[in-house]
């Protein structure tokens, strides 16, 4: 992907990330299976705990459709969708920029897989994934607001029910 692209991505994020509306409300049942079963494992690690065996757990136990690498789903896109919890974000060379009791905080998420635990604003989201710093290797919730990515990629998968 291009650096023209991925600004594009980051510019439309800051402005107002995702489609919300009475639409919104309507959770699907795979998507709720897997915060449920994400949140289960709250304070535990997963499999080896990185990023991605969280989204793995949930993603095989739930039975859903995926190519067991990083395709978790069906791609939307969220300025036309809703993003909804259960939803599986992954996160490429991203950087945020914030301040928080008066101090200017850095992070990167370089290579991140996180599981959406709940939407709170058209721009900010509760987290539920692992291997994070604040988590460490364990489960654990955070909140991640669209407002402060500075550049990266950012994708969003829909769980896919598998076709019998």
């Amino acid at each position: 992907m291009n650096m023209k692209r991925v600004l594009f991505l980051v510019v439309s994020v800051s402005m107002s990330f995702w489609t919300v509306g009475q639409e919104c409300d309507s959770v699907p049942e795979l998507n709720r299976e897997i915060v449920a079963l994400a949140k289960s494992e709250t304070g535990k690690k997963v499999d080896r705990g990185e990023c991605w065996d969280l989204a793995n757990f949930g993603l095989t136990e739930s039975q859903a459709e995926w190519d067991g690498l990083y395709g978790f789903g069906r791609v939307i896109d969220p300025t036309k969708e809703c993003v909804f919890p259960g939803d599986v974000i992954q996160f490429e060379r991203v950087r945020l920029k914030y301040t928080r009791n008066g101090f200017t905080i850095i992070e990167s998420m370089d290579h991140h897989t996180a599981i959406v635990a709940s939407v709170t604003t058209n721009s900010a989201i509760r987290l539920i994934h692992q291997n994070t710093g604040e988590h460490g290797k364990k489960v654990g919730e955070s909140d991640f607001n669209f407002n402060d990515v500075v550049r990266g990629k950012i994708v969003v998968y829909r769980p896919v029910p598998q076709i019998n």
